[in-house]
């Protein structure tokens, strides 16, 4: 059995990392900066992918892939592209290696690559120029294009999960006919994001834009999603960016419209990762381990024998097998623990650190009684049932769970909310309770950048839904019509 977790009070980050690792989610790899995705940590994050794979395509996108070297001249095409990506790119200079006379293993000089390549920090510009070849008319757009894969970003402090030097992730790329087109489709994966986040992972989020400073490098516009995690530090879960026609005009990307006149194309990208397990983790979860929403949880509901011969053992497991098929009818993922190398105390705990939603335990005289015992993850509140009639209550429990993590995150995040009117009261709220900080901002980049400085608080967004209001910008005192979230961040 697993040792008991550092305490989120006692050390927030070394319990993430603890429980990371315990609960069989990943673990570092000898690559620097790198993890290992285990079995658990990758069916979970499988069915994310599967989830929005499926929104994706209910909204007419569809999935392609494209190479994950990137030429270097392509690169340098969109100047701000680049020089928000370069300290991060991881350059390809050889194709070969050699044996030294030491019967060790070298570069070999003479492969040198004619153009030294990028593995793929993100695909704008592999992308954009395939779509070069791809568009010559109105009737070719829209484009709308989604890929999974992997991406390396050079990280030099890295946390599985949240930062890591290879990472998973899907970017959808899309090209328009119009401005208004690819506003309408930047917004449209922001709210999929959105109720992904919400209705599937039980994380409420705030829907907004990021300032100037924040923006996607290349893009006119970035809208996210942003999270509030248990230690009162915001997480950025998702991004969607409008683009505008830089990278058309970066890569000569033109289409005739209907009056034969050519024009530049219009473009959107957008992307997740496996971030949102880290958003996951630090959303629910508690001193013993995962606490899962069940849309996503591997397994939703486990059932364990309690016994003492293999008598007993056989006519539990009877019973076991005839609930599990019931509850598998239903659609729900069920697991029926038969392993007799492990006590029943020792499964308890494993599946209550690896975040099942719901246990059942049944032993001898349940079995006379014909009931169970189910044990919900989220609260830990035990009952007994009966046999019959199990199945549906289980499966009423399933969502009765889902909508009770939704409503204790948010109720979280109500109360780590809090409007501020000077800075000395913003830097007092950010020491003593952190969350998310609403206060005016008179918009300047300068301003946000001092106040990164002294207190480590940035622009988080600023709200889709924010309230025109007149204020003064807590920092330089000059007028604002609205406020901003700040806050400390992942």
């Amino acid at each position: 059995m697993a040792k008991k977790l550092t305490s989120r009070e006692e050390d927030y980050s070394k319990w993430y990392n603890e429980l990371v690792m315990q609960a069989d989610l990943a673990q570092h790899s000898d690559v620097k900066g790198c993890m290992v995705i285990k079995p658990y940590g990758y069916a979970i994050w499988e069915n994310m992918r599967d989830v929005l794979d499926k929104m994706f395509k209910d909204t007419g996108h569809q999935n392609a892939y494209f190479p994950l070297f990137i030429p270097k001249s392509y690169m340098s095409k969109e100047a701000k592209h680049v020089e928000g990506f370069a300290k991060e790119c991881a350059v390809v200079t050889h194709y070969r290696l050699k044996n030294d006379e030491n019967g060790g293993v070298v570069v070999d000089p003479d492969a040198k690559l004619e153009e030294e390549l990028i593995v793929r920090p993100t695909s704008e510009t592999i992308i954009w120029n395939t779509y070069r070849t791809w568009i010559q008319s109105y009737r070719d757009l829209p484009i709308l294009i989604n890929q999974w894969a992997n991406v390396v970003r050079w990280e030099m402090r890295t946390r599985l999960f949240l930062r890591t030097a290879e990472f998973l992730w899907q970017e959808g790329h899309t090209a328009h006919a119009t401005k208004a087109e690819a506003i309408e489709e930047s917004e449209k994966m922001l709210h999929v994001y959105a109720s992904f986040a919400e209705q599937w992972m039980a994380m409420p989020v705030v829907r907004g834009v990021k300032s100037e400073s924040e923006r996607f490098a290349g893009a006119e516009d970035t809208y996210c999603i942003e999270a509030l995690m248990q230690d009162g530090k915001a997480l950025q879960a998702g991004t969607s960016h409008f683009l505008g026609q830089n990278f058309a005009k970066a890569f000569d990307v033109k289409f005739a419209d209907k009056t034969g006149k050519m024009e530049h194309v219009w473009a959107s990208s957008w992307g997740v990762s496996t971030r949102l397990m880290g958003a996951l983790i630090m959303t629910h979860s508690d001193d013993e381990g995962l606490v899962l929403p069940p849309k996503l949880a591997p397994i939703q509901v486990v059932m364990v024998p309690i016994y003492k011969n293999e008598e007993q053992l056989n006519a539990l497991s009877e019973k076991m097998d005839e609930l599990s098929a019931k509850l598998s009818d239903l659609g729900i993922r069920v697991k029926v623990d038969l392993d007799d190398t492990k006590k029943p105390g020792w499964k308890f705990a494993e599946y209550e650190l690896k975040g099942v939603p719901v246990r059942i335990a049944m032993g001898p005289r349940d079995l006379e009684n014909g009931s169970i015992e189910v044990a919900r993850r989220d609260t830990k509140e035990k009952q007994g049932i009966p046999l019959e009639g199990a199945a549906n209550f289980v499966a009423d429990l399933l969502n009765k769970i889902q909508e009770n993590l939704f409503l204790r995150s948010a109720a979280f995040r109500t109360e780590h909310t809090t409007e501020v009117q000077d800075y000395a009261e913003f830097k007092e709220v950010l020491e003593a309770k952190g969350g998310f900080v609403s206060a005016h901002w008179d918009g300047t980049a300068e301003t946000e950048e001092k106040i990164k400085q002294e207190t480590k608080a940035t622009i988080r967004c600023i709200p889709l839904d924010a309230k025109e209001e007149e204020g003064k910008c807590i920092y330089t005192g000059a007028p604002s019509n609205k406020r901003v979230l700040f806050a400390k961040a992942y």
